[in-house]
């Protein structure tokens, strides 16, 4: 008969904490029959990158109280109860409200997350000693109907060298799905505006380059068989799943940081939460030293101004965000037209 609550050990910085899981037999994966024990022991195993990259930052907890293939709900706020090993920091959302929301900063903070049945862990691209400037500009690379991998991997690719040319080094991982994402190290000196206009100016120097093949359209019905560089990612409290975030699909795919050498040959779908540890454990972390260097977004910043210079301005903002200034008309085209 399963067994309805384990005590998992958890080793961490401040020595060992034991943290208990209920229901641990419980499917989270039906389809690759993978458990909430097996969860929250993945979670453990890779927890040194995956706070690294995920951890000592307001976070998004992703929940599934049934299984991946039931509804959900994000988490922000630390709940009532939380154990005091669960930290939270005020931050600013753009409705300009303050709250606390979750940091995570040892392996039993993840761990404890699984046990409120977090699955996708959704960082946001500032620290929790500075939440209003971003210390990573991210790139979200997002294949349209008609697209495949093979596509947003020369995506990738160009926009590697679009970056390149603006002195910036970039790191990629895949979604866990089918896309790609570009994490960038910068200097904590921007606001989040500024980081989504240097974001906004790659992307569309990376459109010029293959305009075929890429798009910054916002609108669904003008993207075509094109990859989405998906430029409202980079707002605050917008958020990606992180590195070594697992993904609420069925094969129990990870968002797996990959080398660029090795990205023309990666299969997302091998990357699990079953096959990732033992990845680890013999490659290590391709993201190592990650924020040794960060980079400066100036030569970026100077392309949108030069891009507004030209006539082109402000993008459109997603729907719950308060009216931008110089932003362009919320209506699809095709309604716009109509009117």
């Amino acid at each position: 008969m399963p067994s309805e609550r384990l005590t998992l050990t958890v080793p961490g910085p401040l020595g060992e904490r034991e943290v208990s899981l209920s229901s641990p037999d419980r499917l989270v994966w039906p389809a690759a029959g993978v458990t909430k024990r097996e969860l929250a022991e993945y979670l453990i195993a890779v927890s040194g990158p995956f706070l690294a990259h995920s951890g000592g930052r307001p976070i998004s907890l992703e929940r599934y109280p049934g299984s991946v293939d039931g509804e959900s709900f994000f988490s922000k706020n630390p709940p009532r109860g939380a154990p005091g090993f669960v930290e939270s920091v005020p931050v600013t959302y753009n409705s300009g409200r303050r709250h606390p929301q979750l940091v995570l900063t040892e392996p039993a903070a993840a761990v404890w997350a699984a046990q409120m049945n977090a699955v996708v862990f959704h960082p946001w691209a500032s620290l929790a000693s500075d939440t209003d400037h971003p210390v990573e500009l991210r790139i979200d690379l997002d294949p349209q109907p008609g697209t495949d991998f093979a596509d947003v991997v020369a995506a990738a690719h160009a926009m590697r060298e679009v970056l390149g040319e603006a002195g910036l080094t970039s790191w990629v991982k895949t979604s866990g799905s089918r896309g790609i994402h570009l994490f960038v190290p910068i200097e904590p000196r921007w606001e989040f505006l500024e980081v989504r206009h240097a974001v906004i100016a790659a992307s569309r120097e990376l459109e010029r380059r293959m305009p075929d093949r890429v798009t910054t359209s916002w609108w669904k019905e003008e993207r075509g068989e094109r990859v989405f560089v998906d430029f409202n990612q980079a707002n605050r409290d917008r958020t990606m799943a992180g590195a070594y975030s697992p993904r609420a699909l069925p094969q129990a795919t990870v968002s797996t940081p990959v080398t660029w050498d090795e990205l023309d040959g990666v299969d997302p779908h091998a990357f699990t939460v079953r096959t990732v540890p033992q990845r680890l454990s013999g490659a290590g972390d391709p993201w190592a030293g990650f924020a040794d260097a960060p980079g400066s977004i100036d030569v970026l910043l100077g392309w949108w101004e030069r891009d507004v210079a030209d006539g082109l301005g402000e993008l459109p903002f997603p729907p719950d965000f308060p009216k931008m200034p110089g932003e362009p008309p919320r209506v699809q085209p095709s309604r716009a037209r109509k009117g």
